[in-house]
C-alpha cells in the first residue's frame, strides 16, 4: 500500500512540472473595437416585404488580417503587428457589425447579419476587407474595403472604398481610434452607395 502511495506521489510531482497553476498571464492594457458613428434609434419595428431586406456578410480577408491584432504594413510585402494592439474580435467581424449598424441608422431598412440563418433578403452586401491597419511608411491608419453588392434580381456591382487618417503616431492608443474613424468614413460612403 505504501508503495502505491509513493508511486502516486511521484507521478503527481512529475506532472507538476508540466502544469502551472496560478501562473500570471500577461493581458493587454486595453482591447480595441470599431463602433458606428451613430447607432440606430430605438423605436418602431422595421417591416419590409419578402425580399426587401439587406444582408451584410462578413468580408473576406487575407490571413494576416484574420487575427485579433492591429496589423502594420512595414513595407512592400512586409507585415507585422502592433505591440499592445489587440482587437476584441477579428477585425473583419468588427467591421461587418459596425457597417450593419451604420446601415440601420436611418431606421427604415431591415439589415441582417449573415449568420447562416437569414432568409427572405433581396439585397446582399459582401466583399473583401483588403486592409485595416497602420501603414508605417505613411504614418497613417488605413481602411480599404472592396464591396460587392448583389441585387434581388442577381445584378452585381463592385466598388472600392478607402479612408486614411494621416499623421498618426505608431502607438496602439493612437492608431485604434484613427482606424475607427477611417472605418466610420468607409461605412458612411457604403451607406450612400446603397441608397
Amino acid at each position: 500500500m505504501s508503495r502505491a502511495i509513493f508511486l502516486s506521489a511521484a507521478a503527481l510531482l512529475a506532472l507538476s512540472g508540466c502544469v502551472s497553476v496560478g501562473e500570471k498571464v500577461k493581458l493587454p492594457k486595453q482591447l480595441y473595437s470599431l463602433s458606428a458613428a451613430q447607432t440606430a434609434p430605438a423605436g418602431p419595428a422595421v417591416s419590409v416585404a419578402a425580399g426587401g431586406g439587406l444582408l451584410v456578410a462578413e468580408p473576406e480577408t487575407e490571413r494576416a488580417l484574420a487575427v485579433p491584432r492591429i496589423a502594420v504594413q512595414v513595407g512592400p510585402g512586409e507585415m507585422a503587428y502592433m505591440k499592445d494592439g489587440m482587437w476584441t474580435e477579428r477585425p473583419a467581424r468588427l467591421f461587418r457589425n459596425m457597417l450593419a449598424e451604420t446601415l440601420r441608422n436611418g431606421g427604415k431598412r431591415l439589415v441582417l447579419l449573415d449568420d447562416g440563418e437569414a432568409v427572405g433578403v433581396g439585397q446582399r452586401l459582401s466583399g473583401r476587407l483588403a486592409f485595416i491597419g497602420y501603414d508605417a511608411q505613411r504614418h497613417a491608419a488605413i481602411v480599404r474595403y472592396d464591396a460587392l453588392r448583389r441585387e434581388a434580381d442577381g445584378t452585381l456591382s463592385q466598388r472600392r472604398f478607402e479612408a486614411m487618417e494621416g499623421d498618426v503616431a505608431p502607438r496602439a492608443e493612437a492608431v485604434a481610434p484613427a482606424l475607427n474613424h477611417a472605418a466610420q468614413r468607409v461605412a458612411g460612403d457604403v451607406a450612400e452607395w446603397l441608397k
